[in-house]
């Protein structure tokens, strides 16, 4: 049996090896409980087996599912990026591309002026939540009653 390793990298990210690796895969950027359960799944790897006690061929495995999940016909639902602004199609994305495109689209929004771009910029909520007694951190103190300083002889 291969030696236990207490960091394992895949898809360039370092798992704790003492970890079950249905967990441990979640530390992956774009990598959720569902989306980890699939993808051990189409690599035929335990899910309940540590992280450590990964073998090289299995670790390849893994990447290729999370790296090309359209290869393995997973349903688009399970997907991050469905219908991608630029080119339309459906995509999965991990690590630093998931970032730079979820900052791309928020530029974006914030250029064109749109709603949900104004509300970013300003710092408030783009959901439609209430602002009365919520977000307060955000905007400041302000909320409440002043009290009066009177001047002592």
């Amino acid at each position: 049996m291969a030696e236990f390793k207490h960091i394992v990298r895949v898809a360039n990210t370092d798992l704790k090896g003492e970890k079950h690796l249905l967990i441990a895969m979640t530390k992956i950027k774009g990598v959720s409980i569902m989306f980890s359960n699939m993808a051990l799944g189409l690599a035929k790897v335990s899910k309940t087996k540590k992280a450590g006690d990964l073998e090289d061929k299995e670790v390849e495995r893994i990447n290729d599912v999370l790296l090309n999940p359209l290869k393995y016909k997973v349903p688009k639902w399970m997907f991050n990026r469905n219908n991608d602004y630029d080119s339309g199609e459906d995509m999965h994305l991990l690590n630093a591309d998931l970032t730079f495109t979820k900052d791309n689209d928020l530029k974006r929004l914030k250029k064109i002026k749109s709603y949900r771009g104004l509300r970013h910029q300003w710092g408030l909520p783009v959901r439609g939540q209430k602002t009365k007694s919520n977000f307060r951190r955000q905007k400041g103190k302000g909320l409440g009653v002043k009290r009066k300083t009177s001047v002592r002889k």
